[in-house]
């Protein structure tokens, strides 16, 4: 929302400084995310007076002036024909940059003859594309004007950012009132007044769907001339990004901006018959003001003639009746319509417009028959004619709502007190309407505010009026502002992760909660009736239409991007929710990753420094993400259970009991070729909330390390095995042989191929004893190892592999 500090005082009567009406805005809870102060830019540049402008004595072309400033006189050579002795000029000194031609100013000499700046042309000065000679200015002008001033370069721009629950802050006067409650200057009167029908309006309105449109006022003014606006309402316009186009359309887009009311004029002489605001009819097209053409459906809002569509109601309105310099009777439309059937058609048709942005937001439905006489009143003072009687259709809509409120709540939402007496100034400069009941106030919020829904609302005003900055500092250390038990198991799981995750090169993501319906059904929306329901009846993207079901798709769409940007070998993880319903417990918090490309860049050693990602990174990732959690790997099984969006062969769960725990392993070709991802990704999912809390053990002091004496020893195993059997029973069956002596069981070598029958596979393994008591002889050693020999082959069916 831009608006100039002019404009801005046309409704708040203030003598606050520039400095002090934005740090009062940024108070108030509107944030200022650009001042352009032209004054500033163009400071340096004032007008002076050429006492003597003689030839140059070493060119034809260029005179030498002695130009008289505010501080003096200096010499500067000029090019310019029209420079001539006893004008007044503007000038560039020495020092200054001068924006339009990128140059800043120094003391030069031109063909042996010292200059000290430039005098300026209005090309120069960025004024327009005039550069036949320097800018030639009255004789009356005085020495040292600024500019900016001359040219009315000297308002500044400000522009705020308008939250999605103000609409009133999208208008200059909701801001002047905040800074006027606010304590920076006086609210001015609106100053509206009705105007007197000349005629009986023919031109009549019915509404058909009062749900999309509740009300409607048109009147028909006659006898206007339209034609360019007038400078200075040209000026306002240009300064906040607006074309100006007509005087009729540019009376509309003030009130858009100043009042946060959207109006529309049509050429009345091209109006067939009434109108009439009705859904569309599926397929009915009409060529739009913003020269495009739109194909409509039963769900939006139109405006009608007799003979068709004339405008979409609240976005943009159609060529067919469009005004322009011929119009000579004008028909006003001030109306309001559904903030939720607007954003809904405007997504629909991708159609962005000054009206939509308001009209989603929603506007001010009291405020319809002032801006209707205030309007009609403008367009007499600008273009003539005569109004007829304004012809109301509908009625307003039910937008009072009462909220109950203690003042005291105030003290306990925000930690420190604003007197109830305080609040209650705040509140109804701010429009609200209080009823006092003992103790509990009954609230009505003011037309202009549809985001006030409850107590909790009413305590920001306060606060934010009376200043967030004079909220005290409380130090969380030392005055006890947080518990020493805030942080829940869960936070503490989700910290600990965060840390293990990116200690082990994984850079951390957050990404949206929502993802497109398509892309959802491929990670399992569809596995769960519930998950069906998480679509979006009103998303912010076409492709953000569903809850999220997995956070795999977002971080393979991130690292897409950024392999398209040049920065392969991905390696990202987020820590989110997944949705599968609509009840909290249907949306588990998940640590999931991937790990895109190669572990690392190419290296002159060899593949040793650099190979594709595998399923075994996931996995060693899931297994690190679970041993932050508090869960040893020993504990855990892994089995074939992947869901469908990971590979078949290169992929599986990790199980405790019953209870899946995790997923990990290479995604499937056909999803990443969905996603438009051509690097082999590998992914892990961990369900945080899934994973048991660990058994507590007595006091919190971590138990005494115990390191044995013993030399440690190590023994090879080599099985023959039927290929289905999996490597991981082999090393669980181990571990229970003698777990107080086996200390580590690992897998080295898989082995399938000649010396080998078919069907079956080689799994070697290395057994490390750790004694604790004694050394180990040589009968301790082969009687445990004849144990693992007898329990692996009573387990798998195996045979030691001579």
């Amino acid at each position: 929302m831009k608006f100039t500090l002019s404009w801005l005082k046309e409704h708040l009567d203030t003598t606050a400084s520039l400095t002090e009406i934005v740090a009062k805005l940024t108070d108030v809870g509107l944030e200022v995310e650009d001042v352009n102060d032209p004054a500033a830019k163009f400071a340096p540049f004032k007008v002076v007076e050429v006492l003597e402008a003689v030839q140059h004595p070493n060119a034809d072309r260029l005179r030498v002036c002695q130009v008289k400033t505010e501080n003096g006189v200096i010499q500067v050579v000029c090019g310019a024909p029209n420079a001539r002795t006893g004008m007044k000029a503007v000038l560039a000194p020495e020092g200054s940059y001068v924006p339009a031609i990128d140059m800043t100013m120094k003391k030069t000499k031109i063909r042996d003859v010292e200059s000290n700046g430039m005098l300026a042309s209005e090309r120069e000065m960025g004024l327009s594309e005039e550069h036949n000679g320097i800018i030639d200015l009255p004789a009356d002008t005085p020495i040292g004007t600024p500019m900016a001033k001359i040219f009315g370069l000297d308002d500044p721009v400000i522009e705020i950012k308008v939250l999605p629950n103000r609409p009133d802050s999208a208008g200059i006067r909701g801001i002047a009132r905040d800074l006027a409650v606010a304590g920076l200057g006086t609210l001015k009167p609106l100053g509206a007044k009705a105007v007197p029908a000349a005629f009986e309006t023919p031109i009549k309105v019915n509404l058909q769907n009062t749900d999309a449109c509740p009300v409607f006022f048109g009147r028909l003014i006659k006898g206007v001339k339209n034609g360019p606006s007038p400078e200075w309402l040209q000026q306002k316009l240009k300064a906040v990004g607006l074309r100006p186009i007509s005087t009729l359309v540019d009376i509309t887009n003030y009130f858009t901006i100043a009042h946060c009311r959207p109006l529309h004029v049509f050429d009345a002489d091209k109006i067939k018959g009434n109108i009439h605001v009705r859904y569309a009819k599926n397929g009915e097209k009409f060529d739009a003001l913003n020269d495009k053409s739109y194909e409509l459906k039963d769900t939006m809002t139109a405006i009608c003639d007799d003979s068709g569509v004339l405008g979409l109601g609240g976005i943009v309105g159609g060529t067919s009746t469009g005004v322009d310099e011929n119009t000579t009777n004008v028909y006003l439309e001030c109306a309001w319509f559904d903030p939720m059937k607007i954003a809904r058609t405007g997504r629909s048709l991708e159609v962005l417009s000054d009206a939509r942005y308001r009209f989603e937001r929603g506007v001010d439905p009291e405020f319809m028959a002032d801006a209707t006489e205030m309007a009609t009143q403008m367009i007499l003072d600008l273009c003539g004619g005569s109004a007829g009687s304004v012809i109301k259709a509908g009625e307003l809509p039910n937008w009072q709502r009462t909220v109950e409120y203690d003042p005291s709540y105030a003290t306990k939402l925000m930690g420190y007190e604003i007197p109830a007496a305080q609040q209650k100034t705040i509140l109804t400069a701010l429009g609200f309407q209080i009823t006092e009941k003992g103790a509990l106030w009954s609230v009505v919020p003011p037309s202009w505010r549809p985001d006030i829904e409850g107590r909790a609302d009413l305590v920001e005003e306060s606060a934010r009026i009376n200043g967030f900055d004079k909220i005290p500092a409380t130090s969380v250390l030392k005055d006890g502002a947080v518990a020493k038990s805030a942080e829940t198991p869960r936070l503490a799981r989700m910290r600990k992760v965060r840390g293990t995750l990116a200690s082990h090169g994984l850079q951390e993501c957050i990404t949206w909660s929502m993802m497109a319906s398509g892309m959802a059904e491929k990670f399992g929306a569809n596995d769960r009736q519930k998950a069906k329901s998480l679509k979006l009846t009103n998303p912010i993207s076409a492709d953000l239409d569903q809850m999220r079901p997995s956070i795999l798709p977002n971080l393979v769409q991130a690292a897409q991007r950024n392999t398209d940007r040049g920065f392969g070998n991905a390696a990202l993880f987020e820590i989110g929710p997944v949705f599968f319903g609509t009840d909290l417990k249907e949306q588990p918090m998940v640590a999931s990753g991937i790990r895109t490309g190669s572990t690392g860049d190419r290296h002159w050693s060899g593949t040793q420094a650099s190979r594709s990602v595998d399923a075994y990174d996931a996995k060693a990732d899931a297994l690190q993400t679970l041993a932050a959690c508090g869960l040893s790997a020993q504990g855990a099984q892994i089995t074939r259970e992947a869901p469908s969006w990971y590979h078949p062969g290169r992929s599986g769960a990790i199980r405790l009991g019953q209870n899946i725990v995790a997923h990990f392993g290479e995604l499937h070709p056909r999803v990443l070729k969905d996603l438009d991802m051509k690097d082999t990704v590998v992914g892990f999912e961990v369900f945080i909330e899934s994973v048991p809390e660990p058994k507590k053990k007595n006091g919190t002091a971590f138990p005494l390390v115990q390191l044995s004496q013993f030399m440690p020893l190590r023994r090879d195993f080599a099985f023959i095995v039927d290929q289905a059997v999996e490597a991981d029973a082999i090393v669980k069956t181990v571990r229970l042989v003698d777990r107080e002596l086996i200390d580590d069981v690992t897998v080295f070598d898989v082995y399938m191929g000649k010396g080998v029958e078919p069907g079956k596979k080689s799994v070697a393994i290395n057994v490390t004893l750790q004694p604790k008591e004694r050394t180990l002889t040589d009968a301790d050693i082969e009687a445990t190892a004849k144990k693992i020999v007898e329990a692996v082959t009573a387990k798998t069916g195996a045979t030691l592999r001579s």
